[in-house]
């Protein structure tokens, strides 16, 4: 071997050792560097050369300079991350909702019980001004209590819009830098080596995308890789980059819609086809927790006011001379949202048909919103919040309102989404201003003829229907032991007959008649006679007051028909109000054990990632003293050679 291969074996060793050096101080400095993977020196045995004694070695080649990355590791790291950031956006948002349904001084439940409160109050001194004054400075606080948690859920509407058009411009910004990456790393392809750096690059840019939208990955022979969201659209492919957009959804303005831009058109992109990410969680959160909230507090506010706005109709209040109540609440109106793409007048201009509900028993309304839509020829109604869904005409009503199709009707391809109690509480407020117009008198009262035998009372008189009729004087006379009895109606004035019949009075049962609902406690004897006639001074009674109080424990929430004509289930104004609270809190304690979950899950994920690919000082330390070692040899072998080769040339003189 002459002394150049010498001198060829240690510069070959030298820069071997060399690239040990760079490749080891490279990881050191960057081994704070998240998503930096540990690169490594590939070696390669130099090709001996033949020779009569054998081959005779060459020394080494650096093959390639690799970075240890691990395909399965790193797609676990960033679905998991796409999992944790859903749900920690949707917990951040379900806990201020969880804020608006507080209990306490400053909740909604405490507003209602104070109110009907006062109306105890109010039965005991019906005339009282001062008793009246306070019922409308409770009935005030009560509906401010509701226009405010309404206001609350509009801010959290906007903050959750703010944070998808922040989140919507940084995954632009990240889709355009993946495209710019793509391009690098394929002009870098005809190099025959791995860009490490910008593949790490590439990969801390996707780990970033995928806590915004869930992504799936493609590779491409050109070394580019095709990034996809939302079911496989199109967000990266090449060096080419596709643009999200925030803009309305097509029933609500009031809430956003995510859309992914391409030559089609935008593509709406609702949550369950997003998947993971915090864009997903927050339309989740805006499209089910959001609605849900509203639902419920305009389901109690509507059924809290339609009750109170109807039992005052059937009173008497201290004008002169005394009318019935006048409306002690007004209440967003029932709502129909067209969709956008239904028929219009001209483009842009009015809908051609227009959908309206009108409530017609608030009792019935049920903390949900509706679709209808045309299924086989025939209009069909469904309600989100259970999937149940019917057939429905115009005029037809449905969980306590009414649906009017309108003149002309909506065409086949109209959608609308329909929100009886959406928005009911945002516009709460008390209307009536002046104490007498309180209803607190009853237009009837109930008396007992002075020659009963019996134990019957008069337990209570309730006025049940605006077709009481107080010119008509009503007598129950009883006409046996065991309940039966015959029931007269008289003009008041004339004393002329108007109507008669018999029935049959059980315990517990009320006598129902032109209007009202008569209980008695005790056991009427035969001969026993009720009459119901007309109040004599209305500012002495306080019928009216006792029944508005009574609607503290009525089922007024949220009843169904039970097949009978009549209604079951519900719940009073305190159960609904702490059934809201319930639902809220459930959520709210599921997405935190989601969130709890899938973060630890997502932590385990990176650990495990970066135990595979991240840096070790302590074995860089090791190996930045083996190269070192190795370059003093390979120094010393080129002195050797050095010296071989002076010797030749002293002896060829």
């Amino acid at each position: 071997m002459t002394a150049s291969a010498i001198m060829s074996l240690g510069v070959r060793a030298m820069f071997a050792n060399y690239t040990g050096l760079q490749t080891a101080g490279h990881n050191i400095a960057n081994a704070g560097v998240d998503g930096y993977s540990r690169q490594q020196v590939e070696l390669q045995t130099a090709i001996g050369q033949f020779s009569g004694a054998g081959y005779i070695g060459k020394g080494v080649d650096v093959a390639s300079v690799t970075r240890l990355y691990d395909q399965f590791l790193s797609r676990e790291a960033m679905t998991s991350r796409s999992q944790s950031q859903y749900d920690s956006a949707r917990l951040d948002r379900l806990q201020q909702l969880e804020s608006v349904f507080a209990g306490g001084d400053d909740g909604i439940g405490q507003a209602t019980g104070a109110l009907l409160n006062a109306m105890v109050d109010l039965a005991s001194r019906p005339q009282d001004m001062a008793a009246r004054t306070v019922v409308l400075g409770r009935a005030a606080e009560l509906a401010s209590r509701f226009s405010t948690a309404s206001s609350q859920l509009d801010d959290i509407q906007q903050g959750v819009t703010q944070d998808l058009r922040a989140s919507v411009t940084r995954v632009n910004e990240l889709a355009r830098q993946l495209a710019g990456v793509n391009d690098r790393i394929a002009a870098s392809q005809g190099g025959g080596q791995p860009p490490n750096d910008l593949l790490d690059l590439r990969d801390r840019l996707l780990s970033e995308l995928s806590g915004y939208v869930q992504v799936t990955t493609i590779a491409a022979d050109d070394g580019t890789l095709g990034v996809f969201i939302g079911g496989g659209q199109r967000l990266v492919l090449g060096g080419q980059a596709a643009q999200l957009a925030v803009g309305t959804d097509p029933y609500d303005a009031r809430r956003s819609a995510v859309a992914i831009l391409d030559t089609a058109g935008p593509q709406p992109l609702s949550s369950a086809l997003l998947g993971a990410g915090s864009i997903g969680g927050l339309l989740r959160f805006q499209d089910d927790d959001l609605v849900q909230a509203r639902t419920l507090l305009g389901q109690l506010g509507a059924a809290l006011a339609g009750s109170v706005n109807a039992q005052q109709a059937l009173g008497l209040d201290l004008r002169v001379p005394p009318g019935s109540g006048a409306p002690l609440f007004a209440i967003g109106a029932p709502q129909a949202q067209p969709a956008a793409s239904n028929a219009r007048v001209s483009p842009g201009g009015a809908f051609v048909s227009n959908v309206t509900l009108t409530v017609t028993d608030p009792r019935q309304l049920q903390a949900s919103e509706y679709t209808l839509a045309q299924s086989g020829g025939a209009w069909q109604l469904t309600r989100l919040s259970d999937g149940f869904a019917q057939t429905v005409v115009d005029g037809s009503v449905v969980d306590g309102f009414r649906i009017d199709l309108g003149a002309p009707p909506p065409a086949a391809t109209d959608r609308y989404l329909l929100q009886p109690v959406t928005y009911a509480a945002n516009s709460m407020a008390r209307v009536l201003d002046d104490p007498r117009g309180i209803a607190a008198a009853s237009p009837v009262t109930a008396t007992a003829a002075s020659a009963n035998t019996g134990t019957a009372a008069i337990a209570a008189l309730t006025v049940v229907s605006p077709s009481v009729d107080p010119t008509q004087t009503a007598t129950i006379a009883f006409t046996s032991g065991t309940g039966n009895y015959n029931w007269e109606l008289r003009d008041r004035v004339s004393n002329a007959l108007l109507g008669s019949g018999s029935g049959t009075w059980s315990a517990g049962q009320p006598i129902a008649l032109n209007g009202f609902e008569l209980r008695l406690s005790g056991v009427p004897a035969a001969g026993d006679a009720f009459t119901v006639a007309q109040t004599a001074v209305p500012s002495a009674s306080n019928g009216n007051a006792l029944a508005l109080v009574a609607l503290r424990d009525a089922a007024l929430v949220g009843r169904v028909p039970d097949g009978s004509g009549g209604l079951a289930g519900g719940l009073d104004l305190t159960d609904a109000w702490a059934q809201a609270m319930a639902d809220i809190g459930v959520r709210t304690q599921g997405a935190l054990s989601a969130s709890q979950i899938s973060t630890q899950v997502a932590d385990s994920a990176k650990q495990a990632l970066s135990n595979r690919t991240g840096v070790n000082l302590d074995e860089e330390a090791a190996r930045l003293m083996q190269f070192q070692q190795g370059y003093q040899a390979a120094a010393k072998v080129l002195q050797v050679a050095q010296t071989l080769f002076d010797t030749l040339l002293e002896a060829a003189k």
